[in-house]
């Protein structure tokens, strides 16, 4: 069976690798510009110590994108929603890149976030709901999923590694499941190009990090994983769509209902969300990334549990297991370890 799967699982692997060479490549060269005009310095609400370079993202995008386009043109490969999907996603990078050196007002931020989730929605001839419900009023939905999505992506990438820990398990799972699975090529392609770019990048985030991402790379990535999990959610695989992301999804919800409950302004920044407090609470950045990338390979896989038996009891089940599995993390985020309290 293997060998059936021998030539696309070498060109996931070429993909992989070189979008890794080339994204850890791109940071080597940029890293001085960075230092010069992208420094990060610590503030009351940020996990790190000293002044440290962001930016990082522009080498994980900037791969992603070359290796994607060169893979497409080798494969005579055409398709208007790649072409859209890529340029939404330079634009948000471009968007996150401004935002890292001066911030922008939250309005025209949202705006442009609209904007680029939206073209790619639009053009996306991906079903996930019944067709009873009106495409409208589901496009709709997805736009606002797809601007939420985004943004906790953004939210949750603050601490060294957390980012990696999240999307590494994700996009490597979807690229298999170009392989084995109900995934599209281009779809399957496109994770292990992010996967790659990632992973190109992880030796410099790695704690106690050289390098952040910023929003130049949380937010494009937000819209390239999204799209993948519109993708996916498009065969049929609704909960294996819900799964992947699910710890992301629960620490960020949970703290924007609670920041929102306490009247809160949600938009500027904060050190509620439970991969923060578990800092506070005596967990290193490595043990908290150690434990969301732990994590993420059990809520794989239950994914492909709900997409080998897809009947609806596979699906509650496994939905079930995966919230239960991600309260208890952020149950131990919550508490304080005995060394930390005494």
């Amino acid at each position: 069976m293997i060998s059936a799967h021998l030539p696309i699982l070498i060109t996931l692997s070429i993909v992989l690798i070189a979008s890794a060479a080339l994204s850890a490549l791109l940071i080597v060269v940029l890293k001085p510009l960075l230092i010069r005009y992208a420094l990060a310095r610590p503030n009351a609400r940020s996990s790190h110590k000293v002044p440290t370079p962001q930016g990082g993202g522009i080498a994980i995008i900037v791969a992603t994108v070359i290796v994607l386009i060169a893979v497409a043109a080798a494969l005579g490969a055409s398709s208007s929603t790649f072409a859209i999907l890529a340029t939404s996603t330079i634009v948000l990078a471009f968007v996150g890149a401004i935002d890292d050196i001066r911030p922008l007002p939250a309005g025209p931020r949202l705006a442009l976030q609209v904007i680029a989730v939206a073209a790619v929605v639009l053009t996306s001839d991906a079903r996930v709901f019944p067709d009873a419900i009106p495409l409208g009023l589901e496009r709709a939905f997805l736009i606002l999923a797809g601007v939420w999505f985004v943004n906790l992506v953004n939210f949750m990438d603050g601490l060294d590694w957390i980012t990696v820990a999240e999307m590494v398990p994700i996009t490597a799972f979807l690229a298999l499941l170009g392989v084995f699975g109900p995934l599209s090529p281009l779809a399957a392609l496109a994770a292990a190009a992010l996967c790659g770019a990632l992973l190109g990048f992880a030796p410099f985030n790695k704690p106690v990090a050289r390098l952040f991402m910023g929003d130049v790379g949380s937010l494009p990535i937000g819209l390239l994983v999204g799209w993948l999990l519109l993708q996916l959610a498009g065969t049929g695989a609704l909960a294996a769509a819900i799964l992947l992301p699910l710890y992301h999804l629960m620490d960020a919800t949970i703290t924007l209902l609670r920041r929102l409950a306490r009247r809160e302004k949600v938009w500027e920044a904060h050190r509620s969300h439970f991969y923060q407090r578990a800092t506070d609470n005596g967990f290193s950045a490595l043990s908290v990334s150690g434990h969301v990338f732990a994590l993420n390979i059990m809520l794989g896989g239950l994914a492909a549990v709900t997409i080998i038996w897809p009947s609806a009891l596979a699906q509650a089940a496994s939905l079930v297991a995966g919230v239960a599995l991600v309260s208890l993390l952020l149950r131990h985020f919550s508490t304080r370890r005995p060394e930390v309290s005494r």
